[in-house]
């Protein structure tokens, strides 16, 4: 459950049709768009959360969060992410801090016309096992999603990802997301979304997170999220920003 809350936590993404920015935070789904060929993105922020079972009681604190993306062409771009950890045991008051296993990664964009409403791309990561004692995973793991959107009008939109992770043991884990987004303005957007799967192809998680961004420009987005669990002990909340620097 641990490991699933991490790396499910973490790939932020959501795209809400009002704004410039295609942006991969603040929600689970990833965006069905990639950045434009030549540009450089930088997506960054900070996220406290706490998790609670019959065996775990623990704080997360992971500041900062960054993903890097680059646009090598208008359909492909690779991603560069990694993030820093404290992780608190608030039952025998323990505490480890450090960095997570570095993941490098593509998006390719599958279908994306102007004639139709629905856009499709694949992601896929290599996690390396570089993190820190006690964080890493120890082995070498691969996150994969199909992205899907379908644009409902100009303010509407409709998300969703198709999920396979493996990460070097066990049988890995397949997840969902769902997500619903609003363009309320020309600067704010707005969003809700339900996502979970089967961890080890076992056990069933299901959560729930919406939140918001702002436009500052066309090429700057901040935001800010929250999520809980829905039948497990699971909550957060999260900043952070979206910024694209165009080659010129």
């Amino acid at each position: 459950m641990k490991k699933y809350i991490i790396i499910g936590l973490v790939v932020f993404t959501n795209q809400l049709i009002a704004q410039q920015i295609v942006s991969d935070r603040p929600g689970q789904t990833e965006a069905s768009s990639t950045i434009p060929k030549g540009s450089l993105q930088m997506e960054s922020g900070a996220q406290v959360g706490f998790i609670e079972d019959n065996v775990v009681k623990e704080r997360q604190v992971l500041a900062p969060v960054t993903l890097f993306r680059y646009g090598l062409t208008n359909g492909i771009e690779i991603r560069v992410f990694n993030q820093l950890e404290q992780v608190k045991n608030q039952i025998n008051d323990t505490e480890i801090n450090g960095i997570s296993d570095l993941e490098i990664g593509t998006k390719v964009q599958l279908l994306k016309k102007d004639s139709i409403s629905t856009k499709i791309v694949f992601l896929s990561h290599l996690v390396l096992p570089t993190g820190s004692t006690n964080l890493t995973n120890g082995n070498f793991g691969t996150i994969n999603k199909l992205s899907i959107s379908h644009k409902i009008n100009e303010k509407v939109n409709l998300g969703y990802n198709l999920i396979y992770n493996y990460f070097g043991t066990g049988n890995g884990d397949v997840t969902y997301t769902l997500s619903f987004s609003i363009g309320i303005s020309e600067k704010v957007g707005i969003y809700m979304e339900s996502y979970g799967g089967f961890i080890e192809f076992e056990n069933y998680l299901s959560n729930f997170d919406a939140g918001m961004t702002y436009l500052v420009k066309n090429n700057l987005q901040l935001d800010f999220s929250f999520g809980t669990g829905v039948n497990n002990q699971m909550n957060y909340i999260s900043a952070g920003f979206s910024w694209n620097i165009k080659r010129q």
